[in-house]
């Protein structure tokens, strides 16, 4: 497998259960997939703080090669991701999601939406947010979502010894 790009899938919870087509993909296309639903399982069923998971996810998508963002309709963690893979200068590119491998193709960033939470909570419109995503001027949706400690490392102290 040495050459083989690593790559940083992401994709809403509410795809969650596509996980595995979406790993399916990525081996498809002669990459190798990381998928942090795979790596902690649905965030551990809620046994781990959700901070903790957020900055392991954060470790994961630094490790990788490229970031690849399965759904068309994106929720906040997932605009975290693309803010922290366009920080580090990864590629990102974004593709349709299905639990089925070979309905998945590449998808136009500008055909994206965001979940309604993420419209609820920036107080941003739609076309203002996919304009802001595909210009990679992501710091104001960050900003907005009250999140800007995800793009600037841990989110949490190391304990004291």
């Amino acid at each position: 497998m040495s050459g083989q790009k690593l790559i940083y899938t992401a994709q809403s919870k509410h795809y969650f259960y596509c996980r595995d087509a979406v790993c399916e993909f990525v081996f498809q296309q002669g990459a190798v997939p990381l998928n942090p639903f795979r790596a902690f399982d649905y965030f551990l069923g809620d046994r781990v703080h959700r901070d903790e998971v957020r900055d392991g996810n954060r470790r994961l998508l630094q490790a990788c090669d490229e970031v690849w963002i399965f759904g068309d309709t994106l929720a906040d963690g997932v605009l975290i991701e693309i803010a922290q893979a366009t920080q580090s200068m990864k590629p990102v590119k974004y593709f349709t999601i299905d639990n089925v491998a070979k309905n998945i193709h590449e998808a136009k960033p500008d055909d994206l939406d965001v979940e309604n939470e993420v419209l609820d909570r920036t107080g941003l419109g739609r076309d203002d947010l996919v304009r802001r995503l595909t210009s990679g001027a992501l710091e104001t949706i960050v900003n907005a979502m009250g999140r800007t400690q995800q793009l600037n490392g841990s989110l949490h102290e190391s304990p004291a010894i």
